[in-house]
């Protein structure tokens, strides 16, 4: 019976950065694409790692043809701490990164630095880009808009993306902290897991036209392209449990993705035209860097950064609880634990893999599952 077989990160990655070249992705792109996913990966967020790899990049300008491999990465306007740029299409991971290295240029100079994206794709998993900026000692913010996904609460219809909101804040650690999650209780990727793994899908985190929640995991990935399924906002189903923060949030997002850049919102995100055929999805993200230097000395803010963290993991915890995390502490453990093994690979994206690697001939790869 065919197992989950792990894949050391540097083969993997080396392997995604051939099949993004075999796809027309210029070297220097598609080594900053394959960055992107396999650091996902280290990070263990596996719902944005190598198992996008086909159905969100390869099959969509292989088989749908809406995304460019070459990125054609337009400065609109450049004024003062503020830049707009059009992608135009091309690999949202390319113009994720050249976005946030202008931020941070940006805010060298004037403290902030904000930068806006229009007619961009998937750009990977959102804490990259504040990661960049907590590297170079700043402090880094980002969100993107995505396909319809989320029903506003006391709606059924899938009107807004899973819209992440993400920072990044540098601390004395070894890690930063980084609260890098939709603004629904889960997403898409999350839901393509539990398919790959057979599991259904808890309930709560998907709703019907009927109101009802939905937990069949293939279903629902088919009926949240038909529109017969939303996720619903964190906080959940209605008022009770807080749903109208994550809506809120959710709304937040789409409004700075879309309108600051005059770009696509809400349905025109859907990624099909009038007759039900792929286009391109015209994506938004908003990317922001903030030079701690500008405010105070750069030790003593991770000093205080880290003390916070620190008092946080500190505190009493619940009775069974074994501890108390800080954001982006769950990540670093994971790199800690797979840095010597790699990626976990299911039988599903083993069969993947192995479609890319035969269909663009790419025979100088072999893996262990084979």
């Amino acid at each position: 019976m065919p197992q989950t077989k792990w894949i050391p990160f540097d083969r993997l990655e080396a392997f995604m950065a051939d099949v993004f070249k075999a796809l027309g992705v210029p070297e220097k792109d598609a080594r900053v694409c394959a960055d992107v996913l396999i650091t996902s990966d280290k990070r263990g967020i596996d719902s944005h790692g190598v198992g996008r790899l086909k159905p969100i990049y390869y099959d969509r300008i292989v088989k749908d043809k809406i995304q460019q491999p070459v990125t054609q990465f337009e400065i609109v306007r450049d004024i003062a701490a503020t830049v707009v740029v059009d992608g135009h299409h091309g690999m949202g991971m390319v113009i994720g990164k050249r976005c946030m290295e202008m931020a941070i240029e940006k805010a060298r100079t004037y403290g902030l630095g904000m930068v806006v994206a229009r007619n961009s794709t998937h750009y990977g998993f959102a804490a990259y880009y504040p990661m960049m900026a907590c590297r170079a000692g700043m402090i880094g913010l980002t969100g993107t808009n995505a396909r319809p996904s989320i029903a506003p609460t006391f709606g059924v219809e899938n009107m807004l993306g899973t819209n992440p909101l993400v920072f990044g804040i540098p601390t004395d650690e070894d890690f930063p902290f980084t609260n890098d999650y939709a603004t629904s209780i889960t997403q898409r990727g999350k839901i393509e897991q539990y398919e790959r793994e057979g599991r259904d899908c808890p309930p709560g985190l998907v709703i019907g036209r009927d109101g009802k929640t939905k937990t069949d995991s293939a279903q629902i990935l088919k009926d949240l392209v038909s529109g017969e399924a939303a996720l619903t906002p964190l906080g959940g189903i209605g008022e009770e449990g807080g749903g109208y923060k994550g809506y809120g949030f959710a709304t937040v997002v789409e409004l700075l993705s879309a309108t600051l850049q005059q770009g696509a919102f809400l349905k025109q995100l859907s990624g099909l035209d009038e007759n039900g055929k792929p286009q391109p999805y015209g994506i938004g993200h908003f990317f922001m860097a903030i030079d701690i230097e500008h405010f105070c000395d750069l030790a003593a803010f991770k000093k205080t950064a880290g003390d916070i963290l620190r008092e946080l993991r500190a505190s009493e915890k619940a009775p069974g609880a074994e501890r108390i995390y800080t954001c982006g502490e769950k990540e670093h453990l994971t790199w800690l634990e797979r840095k010597d093994k790699g990626v976990p690979v299911d039988p599903v994206l083993q069969k993947q893999l192995l479609v890319m690697r035969d269909e663009q001939n790419l025979t100088q790869h072999r893996f262990s599952f084979e």
